[in-house]
């Protein structure tokens, strides 16, 4: 990996400290960015903490409707951006639907955020 910096002419020292790991790539980027977007929402926060909340971290949309305190087509809407991006997943169960949490579905962007090794981003693509 080139970091691109020129040594200082006296020591030879480079002016800047060195990359340690990859940086994200611009597709990478892009990919992780949608999952952001899509957590940046208080309410769909929210629905994330209840879905993990719930036995085997899945719940019912009836179960999500009260304690969020909106209708359940807001609802929806919002627990589909979630599944667009790769969080939840959906399972249609004859009239009601239930979602659950993707196993690792955040940690990639836990490691884009961490200091340790780098992790390939791999959520909502």
């Amino acid at each position: 990996m080139s970091t691109g910096r020129t040594p200082d002419p006296d020591t030879g020292i480079a002016c800047c400290a060195p990359l340690v790991r990859e940086p994200l790539s611009a597709a990478d980027a892009e990919s992780l960015a949608r999952v952001v977007k899509a957590i940046a929402d208080p309410t769909r926060l929210r629905l994330l903490s209840l879905v993990a909340a719930h036995d085997g971290a899945e719940a019912c949309v009836c179960d999500l409707t009260e304690p969020i305190g909106l209708s359940q087509p807001t609802i929806s809407h919002h627990l589909k951006i979630l599944v667009d991006a790769g969080l939840l997943s959906r399972d249609k169960r004859g009239v009601w639907a239930y979602y659950a949490l993707v196993p690792g579905a955040l940690d990639s962007l836990a490691a884009v955020l961490s200091s340790g090794s780098p992790q390939p981003v791999a959520i909502g693509s």
